[in-house]
């Protein structure tokens, strides 16, 4: 990751209003972190791999008017971050803003569902930093997929979030499936996921 840090003492609106009008490289992501902007680059080939699984399970199972979205900036602004989930799931009238708007992000609140696939230089700030982002917001269910664990390859489904922190924690091993609730009412099937590059 790369990191651009904006001078001391400037406004969560001046950084934000920069993440805007940033130019970043095709398949990168800006993410706000710590009165920061980071550069994310493009995940790899069995990273993409899973969040197309996961894209697709997810959407035979959501009614039309939920849709579930790659590079969707999400904001939680009272803790001045600025995350990019590889996926997130919302109704898509949280989409509609006035054109001045488009570019900004989504409040994280309006998420359902965000999916984070892990990176071998992202995995620890998927599972801390962006952990207890989504639980403040709060976003109700955060799946991370961990294909970094130190005890081999992982799904966890975090749920409940109450006073930032989530109350449930089901941790399957890849191969294992993972049952999400309404409005999915879904069993994520992870066996064809592949596992570190």
């Amino acid at each position: 990751m790369t990191a651009m840090t904006v001078e001391s003492g400037r406004q969560w609106s001046y950084l934000l209003a920069t993440w805007r009008e940033l130019d970043v490289p095709e398949g990168w992501r800006a993410e706000i972190e710590g009165g920061q902007i980071v550069l994310v680059p493009p995940p790899g080939k069995g990273h993409n791999l899973i969040a197309g699984e996961v894209h697709d399970a997810l959407l035979r199972c959501l009614p039309r008017e939920i849709g579930v979205y790659q590079s969707l900036g999400t904001e939680t602004a009272r803790l001045e971050k600025v995350y990019v989930p590889d996926l997130v799931v919302l109704d898509k009238d949280a989409l509609e803003a006035p054109r001045s708007e488009d570019a900004l992000p989504i409040d994280a609140a309006d998420i359902l569902l965000a999916v984070e696939i892990t990176s071998a230089g992202d995995a620890r700030h998927d599972r801390t930093k962006k952990l207890w982002s989504y639980a403040h917001a709060p976003v109700p269910l955060y799946l991370l997929i961990d294909r970094f664990d130190e005890h081999g390859p992982t799904v966890t489904l975090f749920s409940e979030p109450v006073n930032g922190a989530y109350q449930q924690a089901v941790r399957r091993p890849f191969g294992k499936p993972v049952a999400l609730p309404e409005p999915f009412d879904t069993v994520l099937l992870t066996d064809g996921f592949p596992g570190p590059e």
